[in-house]
């Protein structure tokens, strides 16, 4: 089953009005994150895929990371509950509910904007060049596991 294509408005402001129905006392229904962290651990998603704020993977890691954490990323499989994160992905600060959010928000359209033909065969910061399908997933996919996470 094909996930829902964030590129598409319809998606994307569907994703947005999720995140809208959170509020700074949201309470995760699973996990250890405030819905403050839980905004800046999916802004990282992005971060990596727009700034250049993260360090790249070692070839050895690159390699690693391509044989047994991508088809987990990338494929329509939802996330298990409670599984682990990559060291980039822990938010362990307090963060501040209103710029992740928003933050988060703004990365959400502008990908919504460039659409999917910017991202395929796009370079991601971890397993090399992805196909639009393969970075819609991981957008999507990311965001929902989250978003139910807080039950939005």
């Amino acid at each position: 089953m094909a996930l829902p294509n964030i590129f598409s408005k319809e998606v994307s402001e569907s994703i947005i009005q999720r995140i809208q129905n959170l509020t700074s006392e949201t309470k995760a229904q699973w996990g250890k994150m405030s819905v403050a962290q839980m905004l800046a651990h999916c802004n990282v998603t992005y971060e990596m895929a727009y700034e250049n704020k993260h360090r790249k993977p070692s070839l050895f890691m690159k390699f690693i990371l391509r044989k047994f954490v991508k088809k987990t990323v990338v494929d329509e499989t939802p996330y298990i509950i409670n599984s682990r994160t990559g060291p980039d992905f822990l938010i362990k600060e307090t963060k501040n509910f209103e710029v992740e959010k928003q933050r988060l928000l703004n990365y959400i359209t502008k990908t919504q904007e460039l659409g999917e033909n910017y991202f395929d065969n796009k370079e991601s910061h971890s397993f090399g060049a992805l196909n639009k399908f393969e970075w819609n997933n991981m957008f999507y996919k990311h965001l929902n596991h989250h978003l139910s996470q807080f039950g939005a």
